[in-house]
């Protein structure tokens, strides 16, 4: 019995001494080498993937929903003519069931199609390929949860105000966030219910169910 109490007073002390050392380093003036931690974790953040835009074409290169987070294009012009240009370059391309990569004007462009709109997502030539097939993917079947499996130019311009905060919740200032396509459809649906968007609450409803299914297929690998 004294053996129990002593082994239990001994974890006792070791928390309370991990809780001390740990308050105490909190509130420890900063030294250098706190400081170099620090630039190092700043460098890490600024090292983290990223993607230069996201784009939602038709299928004769008309916007339907894009954003960019570079600088690289500062006007609405230079937009345009990216957008057509790549449009140009991968339109005779069969990228319908698997994603296609290719390079342009220095940058890695993975872009998939369904029906009549033409998925693309852009990032440095310094980025992980795979990476940014990831979040197309995250895109492509987050909007399709969302649009009920009907992916075309209508359905997505009936609800663009989906598809835009589909957008928000994968990349913010063009750092990734999310790429599971359940979450992001999850998300969406959520903030549209609370924020009163002005959408049929049967598309909301049927959002919701939808990706509920797919993650309880997901989780019980169905």
């Amino acid at each position: 019995m004294m053996e129990h109490l002593a082994l239990e007073f001994r974890n006792i002390q070791d928390r309370y001494c991990t809780v001390c050392s740990s308050v105490a380093s909190e509130f420890a003036p900063k030294t250098k080498a706190h400081k170099s931690s620090t630039d190092n974790n700043l460098y890490q953040m600024e090292s983290c993937p990223s993607v230069k835009n996201i784009l939602l074409l038709d299928s004769e290169g008309n916007r339907v929903a894009v954003k960019y987070y570079s600088d690289e294009w500062q006007t609405n012009s230079s937009k345009e003519a990216f957008e057509k240009a790549v449009f140009t370059k991968t339109q005779k391309t069969n990228a319908r069931a698997e994603a296609e990569i290719t390079m342009f004007e220095n940058n890695i462009v993975v872009y998939k199609f369904a029906q009549d709109l033409h998925f693309f997502v852009t990032g440095g030539d310094d980025e992980n390929e795979l990476i940014i097939s990831t979040v197309l993917q995250g895109f492509f079947d987050a909007v399709g949860l969302l649009l009920r499996g009907n992916v075309d130019k209508k359905e997505a311009l009936e609800n663009l105000d989906l598809i835009l905060l589909c957008l928000d919740e994968i990349v913010d200032g063009g750092i990734i966030l999310e790429t599971d396509a359940n979450v992001i459809a999850g998300k969406v649906a959520s903030h549209s219910i609370d924020s009163g968007a002005p959408l049929s609450e049967q598309t909301i409803s049927q959002a919701l169910a939808t990706a509920r299914e797919h993650l309880t297929r997901s989780l019980l690998n169905v």
